[in-house]
């Protein structure tokens, strides 16, 4: 599971270290959050693309999906996308992806992110609906609060395999396997640049924060760059998660 995917520096890392992450760690499925990999906002048909060429099996996303107007209609096409589940139910796409009895869901919080539909009740529903359906269960929670992230972890605890966050592009080192047997991270981080303020460039961000002024927000487009993701073990005759760990990389 890969963090949020920001801009052209992002997608090169991906291209650059995921082929080797796949032999090296015999990886069987690489799922990637991929809404601010078009210039640092939304996701487009030649970003996604990329990234599939590039090893990436799936792609998540969260608010930033509707960012590039030229991506929503691909959403409901055979593209390994999901947006958010618990958005309103005409809502274009769907909130999760499937490849064979593994299913990635992908859900958005509420907590100083929007007003959404009940990300844990729209969860019970999908459970119920899919039962049977698929043995490994990944969730990724695009949410703010690291409690809100924590309350769905032990909310799924024993019913999905892993559920990880995503959202704020920075990396939390709380790793565990919770009690019922599912994997746990608060935020998985980011795949961009290293000197920037999740991305951006610092000077933007600093001048939103002292002047309290409209900014437009650039993204940082040289320099090095940092990977962030996590490895997770998977009994498959169970779907329960045996090991978490952090996969983090740089490139110069």
């Amino acid at each position: 599971m890969i963090g949020d995917v920001v801009g052209r520096l992002g997608r090169k890392a991906i291209a650059t270290l995921l082929p080797e992450l796949r032999s090296e760690l015999g990886l069987d499925l690489v799922i990637a959050n991929g809404e601010n990999a078009a210039g640092g906002f939304g996701l487009n048909l030649r970003t996604a693309t990329e990234m599939f060429s590039s090893g990436v099996d799936g792609i998540t996303s969260g608010n930033h999906i509707w960012d590039q107007k030229e991506i929503i209609p691909h959403l409901d096409s055979d593209l390994k996308i999901a947006r958010p589940l618990n958005y309103p139910p005409d809502t274009p796409g769907r909130g999760y992806i499937q490849f064979g009895d593994v299913l990635i869901v992908n859900l958005i919080g509420r907590v100083f992110v929007g007003n959404f539909d009940c990300p844990f009740r729209a969860m019970d529903a999908l459970l119920e609906e899919m039962s049977g359906q698929a043995k490994t269960i990944i969730v990724d929670l695009h949410a703010k609060a690291s409690s809100e992230k924590e309350a769905m972890g032990w909310y799924l605890d024993g019913r999905v395999s892993a559920m990880v966050g995503t959202h704020t592009h920075v990396p939390t080192a709380d790793t565990k396997i919770l009690p019922k047997g599912t994997a746990f991270v608060s935020d998985l981080g980011m795949v961009g640049p290293l000197h920037s303020i999740i991305g951006a460039e610092p000077e933007d961000v600093l001048t939103r924060f002292l002047q309290q002024t409209p900014q437009r927000l650039r993204i940082v487009t040289k320099g090095p760059i940092r990977f962030n993701s996590v490895l997770i073990e998977i009994d498959d005759s169970t779907g329960g998660a045996t090991a978490i760990s952090r996969i983090d990389r740089e490139l110069n």
